[in-house]
């Protein structure tokens, strides 16, 4: 027998695997995530904080829209210990205007400008109503527009736009005006930084001055740390502009500890005591 006639021996098993697998043609590295799988991831996530913190937001919000202060209405007369009130900025209660103040028609804040309202009187100008974003740039073309001399500014608001607030405030000092509040009217809120700008501030026995904490524009959209952040740097905006007013920035104590839906009046020695009423 030649050796061409030698009989072939079949594959063995380990034979035949092996040439099965390299017959099999080599597959692609997989990419753990294209580009527009990440973008998508990445918007999802984005989009799921949002709703959680917006939906965190209204949970709080919930209590104070179903079970409202339980404080006593703001024409309720306030005693020692016995100062906070609820508080609307749109709706709150007034007092009767007391006999010989025409200026003060009013029986609520809904009643007032929805914007401040500027009226000149010889040397008195009286601001009213709602400080509303603007008022700030509108107050600075109403006294370059005014004609005489103005020496004292008399408020009556129930509070708006903190910025514009201090704005307004840092033009009064500016210019060295007094600040005034008759019998019967309220300064809330915001409107306190205003009076603050006073280089004299005098305030009736039977005015209404009242804080509260702000909001300071923060938006709920953002994480919670720039949130905090945002009102952090907007608390030291305030105490720092008291202070450059002669304010004992400590009156924020009060406004700090008093929700937005409420206000803390203060009593007459309390606003001697803070430098807010000046001698």
């Amino acid at each position: 027998m030649s050796a061409t006639d030698t009989p072939t021996l079949p594959p063995t098993r380990a034979e035949r695997r092996a040439a099965k697998k390299a017959a099999k043609p080599e597959k692609p590295p997989r990419r753990l995530m294209s580009a527009k799988g990440a973008i998508t991831f990445i918007l999802g996530l984005q989009l799921c904080i949002a709703l959680f913190l917006m939906g965190r937001d209204l949970m709080a919000a919930i209590p104070h829209i179903a079970w409202p202060s339980s404080q006593p209405g703001f024409d309720t007369p306030v005693i020692p210990g016995d100062q906070t009130r609820r508080y609307a900025p749109r709706d709150t209660p007034l007092r009767p205007a007391d006999e010989g103040n025409p200026a003060r028609p009013y029986r609520s804040t809904g009643d007032m400008p929805a914007r401040l309202s500027f009226e000149q009187d010889s040397e008195t100008l009286t601001i009213t109503g709602q400080i509303a974003q603007g008022d700030a740039e509108r107050f600075s073309d109403f006294l370059e527009a005014a004609t005489g001399g103005i020496d004292t500014v008399r408020l009556n608001s129930p509070g708006g736009s903190v910025q514009d607030a201090l704005a307004i405030g840092r033009t009064l000092r500016e210019a060295g005006y007094d600040t005034l509040m008759g019998a019967g009217d309220i300064c809330l809120s915001a409107c306190p930084y205003v009076l603050a700008s006073g280089t004299e501030r005098r305030i009736h026995d039977a005015a209404q001055v009242g804080v509260h904490q702000h909001y300071f524009g923060t938006n709920t959209a953002l994480p919670a740390f720039l949130a905090v952040e945002d009102i952090q740097r907007g608390q030291g905006e305030v105490m720092r502009y008291l202070d450059d007013m002669g304010v004992d920035p400590l009156i924020m104590q009060h406004a700090l500890v008093t929700p937005p839906d409420e206000i803390y009046v203060l009593l007459p020695e309390q606003l001697t005591g803070y430098n807010m009423a000046t001698p």
